[in-house]
């Protein structure tokens, strides 16, 4: 065995089932055929990888030094990249994004072999599409780098609302993609899904938020053996109609938002202005839920305030003994 390859066996045997990683990052672990694609994603059923955990501004946080933004420049392994899901199939190669964050470059690279890069040039298709949710930085800017100064893309399309779309059409740098054909946009009606491949389909669910240029919406993903709901961004769960515990009534996991702890992160401000739900306020509503086995919630969106971030915090241990849990960068979820 080459010498490297037996070290990190040692090590992973070394580690403590808490600390090893559910599931390896595609291209980035796992052995590779002769056309780069990892072999176990050959087989592979439709799943969920999550491509970053946190909100708008990175972990660490722009210009911050709060304990989180130290902590996670000081160790990598506290690092998290900005949310972003990703919709893997792999028997058609075929990656879908949800949201384009800032941190879509590393995110990419992170979606290794998946699909088959061409080596030694610019894969100009690396996924085969975007679904966004709203107009806010951390979901939409990394549409740029499809754009003809960097990856330039093809007609790739961008799933959005009718009103998003608008808002890309109309003002640059974003109409700009849309003119060159960098991207080809399409809009949803949040009561017709979008089918994929391998059983998956999408369907757009509206969300009460903040919305100063366009609409926001959350996505359900339901594939062959299990449904997944995605809602980075939302106002408190009493401006839901139907009321959250309806929604999720069939749905299988839940990564809501998790933006906040306490109000205490924010000195000065109210719940009412912060607006989105304290993880837990939504945990005192769907414990019953979790803890009868009707769903799996995990929060997703953090700020980089929340000490839910640190493992060893007394708010990350409560998240995990109320049944909860946090979703971690990486992580993937089967559908």
């Amino acid at each position: 065995m080459h010498r490297l390859a037996l070290l990190a066996v040692v090590l992973l045997a070394a580690c403590t089932p808490a600390e090893r990683p559910e599931q390896p990052l595609e291209g980035v672990a796992g052995g590779a055929a002769e056309d780069g694609v990892p072999a176990e994603s050959r087989s592979a059923g439709p799943y969920v990888l999550a491509l970053g955990t946190v909100q708008d501004g990175g972990l660490p946080h722009a210009a911050c030094s709060g304990a989180n933004c130290i902590a996670a420049r000081q160790d990598p392994g506290r690092r998290r990249l900005i949310a972003s899901l990703a919709i893997v199939l792999p028997e058609s190669r075929r990656v879908y994004l949800i949201d384009a964050s800032p941190d879509i470059r590393e995110q990419l690279d992170r979606l290794g072999g998946v699909r088959g890069a061409p080596a030694g040039r610019v894969d100009r298709a690396p996924i085969d599409g975007v679904f966004l949710t709203h107009a806010h930085i951390g979901h939409y800017l990394g549409l740029a780098f499809f754009g003809f100064e960097a990856i330039h893309t093809r007609n790739l399309p961008v799933y959005s609302t009718a009103r998003m779309g608008e808002f890309l059409r109309q003002n640059g740098p974003w109409s700009q993609l849309v003119r060159f054909g960098n991207v080809e946009l399409i809009a949803i009606d949040p009561s017709q899904p979008v089918e994929l491949d391998q059983g998956v389909r999408v369907t757009a669910l509206p969300v009460p938020h903040r919305d100063e240029y366009a609409d926001t919406v959350g996505f359900l993903i339901e594939g062959p053996g299990r449904s997944i709901l995605y809602v980075p961004d939302t106002d408190s769960w009493s401006a839901w109609d139907p009321e959250l515990p309806e929604r999720l009534a069939s749905v299988d996991v839940a990564l809501l938002d998790g933006s906040f702890y306490s109000i205490a992160e924010m000195p000065g401000r109210s719940v009412e202005e912060v607006g989105h739900p304290l993880i837990p306020d939504s945990m005192d509503l769907l414990e019953g839920m979790v803890a009868n086995g009707g769903i799996e919630v995990m929060f997703t969106h953090l700020n980089h305030s929340n000490p839910a971030l640190d493992p060893a915090s007394s708010e990350h241990a409560e998240i995990i003994r109320r049944g909860f849990s946090v979703l971690a960068d990486g992580q993937r979820l089967s559908l």
